[in-house]
């Protein structure tokens, strides 16, 4: 079964649902994007759709909303715009059904008691693995999944593996910056999309789309002047320091691994179109204006443990990650202007679609 560390459930002050800004900004970003995707390349009549068919979408890594449901609502609105066109004022009244999918420990609870009353579509709960087959054979139109794809179903196995030459390779600091180590991440990542290619290859109807945001370095640049690799930095001189004063275990720190990998345009296109199950039909940075917001380490440390703390409870234990995120807050003021001088990050959108 594929590991499984969620995103912090309900809605308090660590919650995801209230400390995923920088998501809410990529699916609104990409919003223009997925309007002329449906526009120009959902084709209902190679769907071979009728009024009688309810248009099926799935959300894939949903976690508790609030940004699943914003992605949901932009999908058929321009779903909806394209059944106004005069060829197809016939499938007006067609129905629709939203698949909300994500691990089995996922907060579904918290997900369907915020979905939105005025929607306009039905909507259930699908628990399991993306990285698996989830739903039946062609029974799926369009596909979404935005900010997910970076987790891997597992740490690469040489990295746990005592017997293994990457075996406690390096420092917890520096461990990710090593080209051996990077490579293991890579071949899992590798397998990993294509496990889900061929997964959703059975699902989406031929000719059906999917959309893709994953936030990706570009091709060239050194993990270590990046985000994610500053961030890794960052984590790991502070579970170092914390291990050096006697706060968690030096072995425990050694062995800690995060199922992550950036991925890079380059390596994730040769993914693709080794598949051969689905066509690229567009594939571009994301325009993600941001501004100039400065830097808090507070809200900083409240992102990063809206998303790990789930990792970092497994690894250290419950009565530990208070502790640690506190500290983790401190080494991110230390190295603020590091933090957020690191702009060598890009989000990337993708459009796919089913061959038939």
């Amino acid at each position: 079964m594929a590991q499984s560390y969620p995103m912090v459930s309900g809605d308090g002050a660590h919650s995801y649902a209230k400390n995923s800004t920088l998501q809410r900004r990529v699916v609104d970003a990409a919003k223009e994007l997925i309007y002329e995707a449906i526009s120009d390349k959902l084709d209902l009549t190679l769907l071979k759709f009728d009024a009688s068919n309810t248009f099926q979408i799935a959300d894939l890594g949903c976690s508790i909303g609030p940004n699943t449901f914003i992605a949901v609502q932009n999908i058929i609105e321009a779903v909806e715009l394209k059944l106004l066109q005069p060829d197809h004022q016939n499938l007006s009244s067609i129905e629709f059904q939203v698949l909300f999918n994500d691990h089995y420990d996922n907060d579904f609870n918290t997900l369907f008691k915020s979905l939105p009353h005025s929607r306009k579509y039905f909507a259930a709960g699908v628990p399991g693995s993306f990285h698996n087959r989830l739903f039946p054979k062609a029974t799926l139109h369009f596909v979404h999944s935005s900010y997910s794809l970076h987790w891997l179903s597992k740490v690469p196995k040489e990295l746990v593996d005592q017997n293994s030459p990457l075996w406690n390779k390096e420092s917890a600091r520096r461990r990710r910056f090593v080209k051996e180590v990077a490579e293991a991440y890579s071949g899992q990542f590798k397998n990993d999309m294509e496990s889900f290619l061929n997964a959703r290859a059975q699902e989406l109807v031929p000719g059906g789309l999917m959309v893709i945001t994953i936030h990706a370095i570009p091709d060239g640049i050194p993990f270590s002047q990046t985000g994610p690799g500053v961030l890794a930095d960052v984590l790991g001189s502070c579970l170092v320091d914390l291990a050096k004063m006697g706060v968690i275990s030096e072995e425990k720190v050694d062995s800690f691994n995060s199922p992550t990998h950036t991925t890079t345009p380059k390596e994730l296109k040769a993914i693709i179109q080794r598949n051969e199950n689905f066509t690229i039909e567009r594939m571009e940075k994301l325009n993600r204006p941001v501004g100039h917001i400065k830097f808090s380490a507070k809200i900083y440390t409240l992102g990063v443990r809206a998303v790990f703390e789930g990792l970092i409870k497994e690894h250290f234990g419950e009565e530990l990650v208070e502790q640690i995120f506190n500290y983790f807050r401190t080494k991110a003021e230390e190295n603020a202007s590091v933090i957020e001088n690191t702009h060598n990050m890009i989000d990337l959108f993708l459009l796919l679609k089913r061959t038939i």
